[in-house]
């Protein structure tokens, strides 16, 4: 049996302004901040003797590695972005930057989400990835809507209670 695994789906290169900001901002913090401290960390290591028995080197290029890899794809993910700015024109509707509170018809939960770039997804927040099958599922929908979304419990039926975009 082969480790080969087929490439994950692409995601959608679409963003909010204050999402790609805080792109720009991670990647000005890693690569004229963070990685400058960190390579004269590992230096120093290093100067200290035999690098096969020093856990600090160990470490530093092991922290180095972990930089450089975000750096890289920020630095390639970052261009390829296309920033969302302002709200449509129909304000009524469920698209992307909405954010909507939903009811579950079965059990009368009611929920708050906001749809995102999947580059600034936050669950603590509520903040949801356009790509996710809960925000395909809620996409031009309207107050009053109802609207099934296969989620990984199974399918489940929402109501729309609330638009609103800013």
């Amino acid at each position: 049996m082969s480790r080969w695994r087929p490439p994950p789906p692409r995601s959608t290169p679409i963003i909010t302004r204050a999402g790609y900001d805080a792109l720009k901002r991670e990647l000005d913090h890693l690569w004229h901040e963070l990685r400058p401290e960190v390579v004269k960390a590992l230096a120093a290591a290093a100067a200290e003797g035999d690098r096969s028995e020093n856990a600090e080197y160990t470490y530093r290029k092991k922290q180095l590695a972990e930089i450089d890899r975000r750096v890289r794809y920020l630095s390639k993910r970052i261009p390829s972005l296309k920033i969302a700015d302002g709200a449509p024109a129909d304000r009524e509707r469920i698209f992307f930057g909405a954010t909507f509170e939903i009811e579950e018809l079965d059990s009368g939960k009611t929920h708050r989400h906001r749809i995102v770039g999947p580059d600034e997804t936050d669950a603590k927040k509520g903040w949801i990835s356009v790509d996710s099958p809960l925000a395909r599922a809620a996409l031009k929908k309207r107050i009053d809507e109802e609207f099934e979304a296969e989620l990984p419990g199974g399918k489940v039926r929402f109501v729309v209670l609330s638009v609103s975009y800013g």
